[in-house]
């Protein structure tokens, strides 16, 4: 990994002094992270990230998982997409496994930290276990329309918390408790975010059998429904009548995701009839997606439902132009026709795709505007500047309670 002081030419010496000055009021702290998988998804990515700087700027900084089975992660998914508004049922059964296998966390997972910070649902039981401790709730999704049942459930335990945290105003509810907005963020020299030289953009894209021959639309996320992977195929098709160009739909799968295999076996059978369309199941390899990404013409996000849309600011630091769909805090990183294009519709991403494929120069422009503003607002330096602020706010008397 980059050192700190390596991002000094990206966000200037003051910004990573400041760092240093916050993390040595922290010295002596144990901040203690939990979540439910190590690999896939954006939370393990920022974790993957964050947690070494934090411990190089002296900060004692630990990461730990719960456990779960095949009948929690379906449970929790279950939860994920009715939060999202997805229609599913949800039963007594749900809800019993859940507590089930929240208990023998509870049981197992020794919580040592000054500040125990929890990831999204799955381990939010947790929190039965606080006492001298802070305790600090982490919300990734989108709940700005969920599920009340699961939702009220959910409730009864995040009102135990010192604190919560939301990526966007919109995803804030009414809660007792102290509330903090910080968007998540992508690490400039990561593996997946790092300049490559044209050969290294060329290999992987001669391992896949993606010629160059036409403009190469990408779409990078999780094989999930709520990617509507489905949606980026049919906007695809529409454009083709027009434009001969090529789709590439790449992404991974998760350990707490038991629905990707399925929605990928979906978007394979859409797929079938036509030879452009590129379906990657891709292992755990950053600089492949770095290459993909580099070598799209445009990139595209068409979430139905989005906590955040990592993708997207990945896309917008390379400098490329991207269409997504206006939802969650994609918005907070695209201006629409200033850094990118949002959409409502199958029928508005393939719009904005034809215009962008017409107009290179004005898609060259949307790039470099969100190329800065990914610099200026999305970037590990910020996002861990008020990760420190909000562990040191837990220490100091409240005047406000946010609600």
């Amino acid at each position: 990994m980059a050192k700190i002081d390596e991002y000094i030419p990206i966000v200037g010496q003051s910004t990573v002094d400041d760092l240093r000055l916050i993390a040595d009021r922290l010295k002596g702290k144990v901040i203690q992270h939990i979540n439910s998988t190590a690999v896939g998804g954006g939370v393990a990515e920022i974790l993957n990230r964050m947690v070494p700087f934090l411990r190089e700027l002296g900060v004692d900084t630990r990461w730990d998982l719960i456990k779960g089975g095949e009948q929690f992660f379906g449970v929790t998914k279950k939860f994920h997409n009715v939060l999202h508004a997805r229609p599913d049922a949800v039963t007594q059964r749900d809800f019993d496994i859940f507590m089930e296998t929240s208990q023998k966390n509870i049981e197992e997972l020794d919580t040592y930290g000054d500040i125990v910070f929890v990831h999204d649902p799955q381990p939010i039981a947790l929190v039965t276990k606080k006492k001298e401790n802070k305790w600090i709730w982490r919300c990734h999704i989108d709940v700005s329309n969920p599920h009340m049942g699961v939702w009220e459930f959910l409730k009864n335990f995040i009102i135990q918390y010192d604190a919560a945290v939301f990526s966007a105003p919109g995803f804030s509810p009414r809660l007792p408790i102290r509330q903090f907005l910080i968007s998540p963020s992508i690490d400039p020299l990561s593996d997946k975010n790092i300049e490559l030289p044209q050969e290294t953009i060329d290999k992987v894209l001669r391992k896949y059998a993606i010629p160059k021959d036409k403009p190469i639309l990408t779409q990078i996320s999780r094989f999930d429904r709520l990617k509507d992977p489905l949606g980026v195929i049919e906007a695809y098709l529409q454009v083709k009548r027009y434009i001969d160009c090529r789709l590439v739909l790449a992404g991974g799968s998760a350990a707490d995701d038991p629905e990707g295999l399925q929605v990928l076996e979906e978007a394979r059978e859409k797929a079938k009839a036509d030879s452009d369309i590129h379906i990657l199941l891709l292992p755990q390899n950053d600089i492949e997606v770095n290459a993909l990404q580099r070598a799209s013409t445009v990139i595209i996000q068409k979430s139905l439902k989005e906590g955040f849309g990592l993708t997207v600011s990945e896309a917008l630091w390379k400098a490329k132009p991207v269409v997504a769909s206006n939802v969650g805090g994609i918005p907070l990183q695209i201006k629409h026709k200033y850094s990118g294009m949002l959409c409502h519709s199958v029928d508005g991403a393939a719009f904005a795709l034809k215009q962008l494929l017409h107009s290179p120069d004005y898609a060259r422009k949307l790039g470099e505007n969100g190329r800065e503003h990914v610099r200026n607002n999305f970037l590990i330096t910020r996002h861990l500047k008020e990760y420190m602020l909000l562990f040191l706010s837990l220490y100091y008397p409240q005047d406000v309670v946010y609600v």
